[in-house]
């Protein structure tokens, strides 16, 4: 069945024009920040915690707990062995559960101290523990990530992602993300210190998952930081990776891919010229539902920035499909979200005429069935939502007006919006 025929002419001349435009770009602002902020406080990054018996460099001290005067003057200490020692304890002491005195680590100064140990090329282990360390001191407030960019630590990180150690690799590349989850500013200068190339290059080796949570850190800032990430290559990574055959890293990339989606619509056009969209449909079709959750996300950042031509490209891709096999999971905000997909792309078919041609293609598909079955929902918002799509472009027009009538039934309901 032929997906929106519509002359390709008449799909570049199409415009959105007068208060039409400029009500869907406020829109699309609001719904943009907000779904872009949920995901970046869903996935900060946290303070690393689990010893792995893979670490090489992860040695169990033994004896007595080393108190923050021993660790003071054991980091200090110019003996390697030692300042290893209390360097390891101070890590560990960071790595507590409950309220690790991230504050009086800094506060006895210690920062400068780990800094300079991230140049200490001759004893990786150090390496990897200082780095460790600040990791877990960028985990905390504001202004603690702070004190660690002002402590210099920035530079030398990023030179460790180049370390021969995997396990220095791997632990620079989290102090990276914490750093660069905190805000703006930050991520200005992880860019500025040409991180993204070497994030990149790990996110495709032994270091793809705190690789691409950082990098994913770095595009939930602003369009032109998510620029510098397209630029650096991070759109020619993460199609291969979306299917990658560990469902962790396919969830990583695909949170990534959202908030690329969730820029300007020439972030969008370099999105689909990557060659996303294929991937990103399998990943809607065949993935564990933690990663179509995700797909589904970048669906919807997608709907609401893209142009009409771009969500023509996104049905030709086959997004409908898996979209409306997934209306009958338990997820909620899930199936409001799939739901909200779907209006926007009718809602983009019926601006170019094409909107018997869309609808008889979400019958074919079973989407009619599914989307009336939703208006018994016990969830008032699916409900209402799924009504509003079927009164709107499924009912006869001698319907019209029914809808109006019930929402004026529901006192400060809102449909189709973001939650």
């Amino acid at each position: 069945m032929p997906i929106l025929e519509a002359p390709e002419e008449r799909l570049r001349k199409f415009k959105y024009r007068g208060k039409d435009a400029s009500v869907r770009r406020q829109q699309r602002l609001a719904v943009s920040l907000e779904l872009r902020k949920a995901k970046k406080d869903e996935q900060a990054l946290k303070r690393r915690n689990i010893t792995t018996a893979s670490d090489p460099f992860v040695q169990q001290t033994k004896g007595a707990k080393l108190t923050l005067q021993e660790i003071i003057h054991g980091v200090n200490a110019s003996d390697p062995e030692q300042c290893f020692q209390a360097t390891q304890a101070a890590r560990k002491m960071l790595s507590q559960e409950r309220n690790p005195p991230l504050k009086l680590m800094v506060e006895a100064g210690l920062i400068p101290r780990l800094v300079q140990l991230l140049r200490s090329s001759l004893h990786p282990c150090l390496q990897f523990e200082a780095a460790w360390a600040l990791t877990n001191i960028a985990s905390g407030a504001s202004e603690l990530t702070r004190a660690v960019v002002e402590g210099g630590a920035i530079q030398p990180l990023v030179e460790l992602l180049a370390s021969s150690h995997m396990s220095v690799c791997e632990q620079a590349v989290w102090a990276l993300g914490n750093i660069a989850g905190d805000g703006a500013e930050f991520r200005d200068i992880v860019i500025s210190s040409n991180a993204i190339p070497h994030l990149l290059a790990l996110a495709s080796s032994n270091v793809p998952t705190p690789s691409l949570r950082t990098v994913g850190n770095i595009v939930t800032g602003t369009d032109p930081q998510t620029q510098l990430a397209i630029d650096a290559g991070l759109l020619s990574v993460l199609p291969h990776l979306l299917l990658h055959p560990r469902s962790s890293i396919q969830k990583e990339a695909a949170w990534a891919l959202s908030n690329v989606a969730a820029g300007p619509h020439q972030h969008i056009q370099q999105l689909i010229a990557c060659g996303a969209l294929p991937p990103l449909v399998a990943l809607l079709k065949n993935g564990e539902f933690k990663v179509q959750k995700e797909a589904v996300w970048t669906v919807a950042n997608f709907t609401t920035g893209g142009t009409v031509d771009q969500l023509v490209q996104l049905v030709q891709a086959g997004v409908l499909e898996p979209l409306i096999n997934l209306l009958d999971i338990q997820d909620t905000k899930m199936v409001i979200i799939i739901l909200d997909v779907i209006f926007f792309i009718l809602q983009a078919a019926e601006k170019i005429s094409q909107k018997e041609n869309m609808c008889l293609l979400i019958e074919g598909l079973g989407g009619i069935d599914k989307i009336e079955a939703l208006q018994l929902h016990e969830n008032r918002q699916v409900a209402l939502t799924a009504l509003s799509i079927i009164e709107r472009y499924f009912s006869e027009e001698e319907d019209a007006g029914t809808l109006s009538a019930l929402l004026q039934d529901h006192e400060c309901l809102t449909p189709l919006t973001k939650t």
